[in-house]
C-alpha cells in the first residue's frame, strides 16, 4: 500500500509507503487527509486507519535535487508506455530492458534501461534493438530536475487508490 504525500501548498510531492507515512505521522511532521478505511493497523492499545494521503504540516525550502535512478523512476520517465510498441503498462506488467544488454557490457542506468511491456522484451531478448529490428519511441536519457519531473508525472491514472484522485487531477 502506497501514500500519497502533499507538501504544505498541497502539491504532489511522491508516494511513500504506509509504513513511512505513518513514521511522518507519529512525528507530527504531516496530517492525514484520507485513509484507506478498510485496511487498518492494530497495536496493543489502539487501531489505525492506514493513511491514503498526508500533507506536510510546514514547508521545506525548495532545493534542486537530483532525480534518483530507481525502476519507479524509469516506469515515471517513460509514462507507463513500452518504449518499443508504445502499450501502456500498468506497474506490475512491466519489465525493464537493457538496451545494450547486460551481457554486452551494458549498465544499469537511465540512458540504457527503458520500459518495456512483456512481448517487446522477449522479442528483443539478447539483441540489441537495431538486431531485432525494433526502434526505441525516445532516447532515454536522465531527467534533469525533481520537481519538473514529478510535476509532470504525478498524474491520476487508473491503477492508482479512488483517494488521490482529487489531488492529481483526472
Amino acid at each position: 500500500m502506497e501514500t500519497l504525500v502533499l507538501s504544505a501548498t498541497w502539491e504532489p510531492v511522491r508516494r511513500v509507503t504506509w509504513k513511512r507515512a505513518m513514521t511522518l505521522w507519529v512525528a507530527g511532521r504531516v496530517e492525514v487527509l484520507e485513509a484507506y478505511s478498510e485496511r487498518r493497523i492494530r497495536t496493543v492499545s489502539s487501531v489505525f486507519e492506514l493513511p491514503s494521503v498526508v500533507r506536510f504540516l510546514r514547508g521545506k525550502p525548495r532545493r534542486r535535487a537530483i532525480v534518483k535512478f530507481s525502476r519507479d523512476n524509469v516506469f515515471l520517465r517513460d509514462k507507463g508506455r513500452c518504449m518499443y510498441c508504445g502499450a501502456e503498462l500498468l506497474r506490475r506488467e512491466a519489465t525493464y530492458d537493457h538496451v545494450l544488454p547486460k551481457s554486452r557490457g551494458g549498465q544499469t542506468s537511465w540512458e540504457n534501461l527503458v520500459l518495456a511491456c512483456r512481448s517487446c522484451n522477449h522479442g528483443k531478448a539478447n539483441r540489441t534493438p537495431l538486431e531485432a529490428g525494433m526502434r526505441l519511441r525516445s532516447t532515454p536519457i536522465r531527467p534533469k530536475s525533481l520537481q519538473g519531473f514529478l510535476r509532470n508525472q504525478l498524474r491520476f491514472r487508473e491503477d492508482m487508490p479512488e483517494a488521490w484522485r482529487p489531488y492529481l487531477g483526472g
